[in-house]
């Protein structure tokens, strides 16, 4: 796999419950140039991703205590504009039709490959870089 030296400057939050996933997503991230921080919650991602600097999320659409498009939504009323990209294991239309709404960057249906998640982070950094660069939460 070719690492792009570009990849090396960007951060990608990860809001994932399982964590042999989120374990899996962050190696993958890692191994193809990005730097990762890595959430087991909705509630960790809202106490950690403040003050720090990452141009896109990767959430869950099913976490514990809250949802992924929650997440999305209190991130959003909190003033934290980034792409984000959907990932689940259970699609549904509605769940679908929310995250849209949202004006997520992707959503993705697991398992998916790699280059699909790959392609959606880069759409995503295109889309952070468009709209100011990489934003400080």
């Amino acid at each position: 796999m070719r690492v792009l030296m570009s990849t090396r400057q960007h951060t990608i939050a990860i809001v994932e419950d399982d964590p042999s996933l989120r374990k899996a997503l962050g190696r993958l991230l890692r191994g193809s140039g990005y730097r990762v921080q890595l959430f087991a919650s909705g509630e960790a991602a809202l106490k950690g991703l403040p003050g720090s600097q990452v141009c896109c999320v990767l959430i869950d659409c099913q976490l514990g205590s809250i949802s992924g498009v929650e997440l999305a939504r209190q991130l959003c009323l909190a003033g934290i504009q980034l792409p984000i990209i959907f990932m689940t294991g259970s699609d549904n239309d509605d769940m679908r039709r929310e995250a849209m709404g949202l004006g997520c960057v992707a959503y993705l249906n697991k398992p998916f490959v790699e280059s699909q998640l790959l392609d959606a982070i880069a759409s995503a950094i295109r889309l952070s870089l468009v709209h100011g660069g990489v934003q400080s939460l």
